[in-house]
């Protein structure tokens, strides 16, 4: 009897045993990113949603420093043979991630060989063009996708009887007026100052930056924007800058806060600063299109993609893979891309996801979070304003800044 008991207790526990191992063989999915502030908030709610969602997998997000940071740390982490799975790069460090042969794993093939439904006409084309190959392959899973707009500050134009300007002019002549009432210190400023003053410029002009269509049709650039657009324009911030009614605010978005604190009363800069415009502003506020040059022919014309996609990295076993797959097509769903829209001013990337937003009457609320959307379809796009893909972006744009 007691042999037999014994025998008895050994089964349970080796039965107990192997019923509880998968529990606990949960494969982790490391996601490295840029968010910060109220977007940080998404990311992390995005992963323990998927967490929560299912016992297989575990996405861990972690932040690793702005874009440039995230980039060169996810680079150099592949040289060193620890890369994460999933890889959040902006978007002008596209062609670079094209040009690293073996280091990523494009997303088209990833979702084939996975077996998870995938179709990319679901998305947006004015997104996904910019991350697939010339056949429509998409390489990277696009993720948080912006475009630059010009945030107002409705009740000092209000106190100084401004209107909201529409064109470059009358953006001067306001942040005169600004300046001359209340705002000493910024009329006007803006952050990412080559993506808003160089990039964006051209493109909403529909004049090059480079040649081959800013490098979407090869690699072989030549650069061209010394044109009469951006040499007019960035002699007048330089003019404006002498009393501040325009002011610079660095390279990067550090310089937001200047906005939210009611110090500059118009500023450019990503569609996404929306998160943190509505939980720090004490003010009414809107969004509205970029400001262009009435006498440039044809302008303006659409604006080009911001933000950042999703990159999967090479190297990755096929359970591994499975599990980002997974997370991608979580993250596809209509509702979360709705939520995702809604909550950081991201653009949705789905059709479905935008026509739901519009038929809940999302905008009619909130219409500056349709603005860059309809910045990004104002025109078909030409070969100027499809977007831009040309190699070590982040140095090329470091030169232009120092410049």
């Amino acid at each position: 009897m007691a042999l037999r008991h014994f025998g008895t207790a050994a089964a349970v526990a080796l039965t107990v045993g192997l019923g509880a191992s998968p529990a606990l063989a949960v494969t982790e999915i490391q996601w490295w990113h840029a968010m910060t502030g109220a977007n940080n908030d998404v990311i992390v709610k995005l992963a323990n949603d998927f967490n929560a969602s299912q016992t297989d997998y575990k996405v861990v997000p972690t932040y690793k420093g702005n874009y440039a940071d995230t980039m060169n740390a996810g680079i150099a982490a592949f040289r060193a043979g620890n890369a994460p799975h999933i890889m959040q790069v902006f978007e002008v460090g596209t062609a670079t991630m094209m040009a690293a042969t073996g280091a990523v794993k494009p997303v088209y093939k990833l979702m084939a060989e996975t077996g998870e439904k995938f179709d990319p006409k679901a998305y947006l084309p004015a997104i996904t063009g910019y991350y697939s190959t010339s056949k429509g392959e998409m390489l990277s899973f696009p993720f948080n996708s912006s475009s630059t707009v010009m945030w107002v500050n409705l009740d000092e134009l209000k106190k100084a009887n401004v209107a909201i300007p529409k064109t470059w002019p009358e953006v001067f002549d306001a942040a005169k007026k600004l300046h001359d009432n209340g705002h000493p210190t910024c009329g006007f400023s803006n952050s990412w100052v080559t993506w808003v003053n160089l990039e964006q410029l051209s493109a909403w002009h529909n004049v090059p930056l480079s040649t081959k269509a800013n490098g979407l049709d090869g690699f072989d650039t030549v650069l061209e924007f010394n044109g009469p657009v951006q040499v007019k324009h960035l002699e007048k911030l330089v003019e404006l800058q002498k009393d501040k009614t325009y002011d610079y605010a660095g390279r990067t978005n550090t310089g937001e806060g200047r906005f939210t604190s009611g110090e500059c009363p118009l500023y450019l800069t990503s569609s996404a600063f929306f998160g943190n415009v509505k939980a720090q502003a004490k003010f009414n506020f809107t969004a509205v299109p970029m400001p262009y040059y009435p006498d440039v022919k044809g302008a303006p014309q659409n604006s080009i993609i911001g933000g950042a996609s999703l990159w999967i990295m090479g190297g990755k076993s096929a359970e591994e893979y499975k599990g980002v797959a997974k997370f991608l097509t979580f993250l596809s769903d209509t509702d979360r891309q709705v939520y995702i829209h809604k909550s950081s001013g991201y653009l949705p990337i789905t059709k479905a996801a935008y026509a739901k937003a519009k038929a809940e009457g999302f905008y009619k609320d909130q219409p500056y979070l349709e603005t860059p959307l309809l910045e990004l379809t104002n025109k078909e796009p030409t070969e100027n304003s499809r977007g831009l893909r040309l190699g070590n972006m982040v140095q090329l744009r470091d030169v232009w800044s120092e410049e």
